[in-house]
């Protein structure tokens, strides 16, 4: 007979190898829609908009309406995408609507606003991302600077965390997070924010080196707060994930709270820049 013991590293050890499997997979179907473009990364990025809503209604609101939020929202993503407007313009209201929705979140007690919240949340991944993917010659790159500050901003963090403890961040929001994990996680997202520009001919024409680490930092600043604030959420609602749509994951809203923030910033910077 096995001992619990014995068993345990076997689960674990399990539980990570799915949780890399999926994040592979992910990944790389993420990277060939960014890669290719055009309407396959703008339909990507309307369903992942589509199944986050599902997940903010299904924990902060009521799941009776859950699904046909996440389906207006991807028409309205598909529709708005797809019609001859300004995509600056788009990006830019749509990070408004999104940061509001985000900071009147903890005011609202009504199931109906609290639903609004959620969709003007989850319309910033249908409407930011591909705009700034239609960018002529840096759209690539302005992608690509979004998922280096993201991901190494929340892989140091864990790992600094880790390693040097410490003060906690807000513990009576998210207890596992440290101060040493935050600056950790800042300084080397910011670093490999900086080492996408610097590969990228066409964006050093428009932009300097001092704006890109200033703008790294604060995508890296904002990709933590994101973070801290879906933690907020699923604490107010009682929820330890927010769905199991993706294997050793949670769901949608679990994975890409930091990278929403950054939409929101980006898609303010973008719009600020075609004034």
């Amino acid at each position: 007979m096995t001992s619990p013991a014995a068993g345990q590293p076997r689960s674990g050890q399990g539980e990570l190898r799915l949780r890399i499997i999926s994040a592979l997979v992910l990944a790389a179907v993420v990277l060939l829609a960014t890669a290719w473009g055009g309407w396959p990364f703008r339909i990507i990025w309307t369903l992942v908009a589509g199944l986050v809503a599902y997940e903010w209604l299904s924990i902060a609101a009521t799941r009776d309406h859950a699904v046909a939020a996440a389906i207006g929202v991807v028409l309205t993503g598909l529709l708005l995408g797809f019609a001859p407007v300004s995509q600056p313009a788009l990006a830019g209201v749509a990070a408004l609507a999104a940061l509001g929705g985000a900071v009147l979140t903890p005011r609202m007690r009504g199931r109906l606003p609290l639903e609004l919240c959620g969709i003007a949340y989850a319309l910033a991944f249908a409407l930011v991302a591909p705009a700034l993917r239609s960018q002529p010659e840096i759209g690539l790159s302005l992608v690509i600077w979004s998922f280096a500050v993201v991901w190494f901003t929340d892989i140091a963090a864990y790992f600094t965390g880790r390693r040097l403890g410490g003060p906690k961040l807000m513990p009576s929001v998210s207890p596992g997070k440290t101060w040493s994990g935050a600056i950790g996680g800042a300084l080397v997202g910011t670093l490999c924010g900086y080492a996408v520009w610097a590969f990228t001919p066409a964006a050093q024409q428009i932009v300097g080196a001092g704006l890109v680490i200033a703008g790294s930092l604060a995508g890296s600043i904002f990709s933590q707060m994101g973070d801290l604030f879906e933690s907020a959420l699923k604490r107010r609602f009682g929820a330890k994930d927010s769905s199991r749509l993706i294997p050793g994951h949670g769901g949608f809203l679990d994975r890409l709270d930091g990278y929403w923030a950054v939409l929101v910033f980006a898609g303010f910077v973008l719009f600020l820049s075609h004034l």
